[in-house]
């Protein structure tokens, strides 16, 4: 399928929960986690200021308030797994996210303090998911939207969140940065 037929909302399509996870899947699943910042880093590199500015997709936020949103929601899966980890059951809080891009830091701040902040929290979580036994992707939070959830889905989530936010933005690098699409 060419580039210009992918929905631009979920270029990599919707996130679809399993039940459960193998081994193997869980390993792929930390293992894309571990690559997203250097892939992060590399479809921005050849953007330039004024691409931060505009719109990753029609009506979408701008490139630079994605690459925000990214380490945001990042930083939270990140607490999520720890939380989980480390308390019996908890709740997680949800966050606006569209308000959380709207603050001042979302729409002045360049995205390279975030791809900064991106970089180190993968770090640290892809430190403690290789550490993690098979028992404690067991255990689960509860989040009030998404219901029940393992921290193995936890990690299947933040490792498709990932790619799909790389995946928008390189579609914005192909298609609206090219001048081949009308933003």
């Amino acid at each position: 399928m060419s580039n210009d037929h992918i929905d631009p909302s979920y270029p990599i399509g919707r996130f679809q929960r399993s039940p459960e996870y193998t081994a193997t899947e869980r390993a792929e699943h930390i293992a894309r986690i571990g690559l997203q910042p250097t892939r992060l880093a590399a479809v921005l590199e050849p953007l330039a200021d004024t691409d931060f500015a505009s719109p990753y997709r029609p009506g979408g936020w701008t490139v630079g308030q994605l690459v925000h949103h990214m380490a945001d929601s990042h930083l939270n899966a990140f607490v999520r797994v720890k939380l989980g980890l480390t308390e019996e059951h908890p709740t997680i809080k949800p966050y606006d996210q569209d308000a959380w891009a709207a603050l001042p830091d979302a729409t002045s701040l360049s995205p390279h303090v975030s791809v900064a902040l991106f970089a180190a929290t993968h770090i640290r979580l892809h430190a403690v998911l290789e550490a993690m036994t098979p028992a404690q992707f067991a255990r689960t939070i509860l989040h009030p939207e998404n219901g029940a959830m393992t921290l193995d889905q936890v990690v299947a989530m933040y490792a498709w969140h990932g790619d799909h936010h790389i995946a928008q933005l390189e579609r914005y690098r192909d298609l609206y940065r090219a001048g081949s699409v009308d933003s």
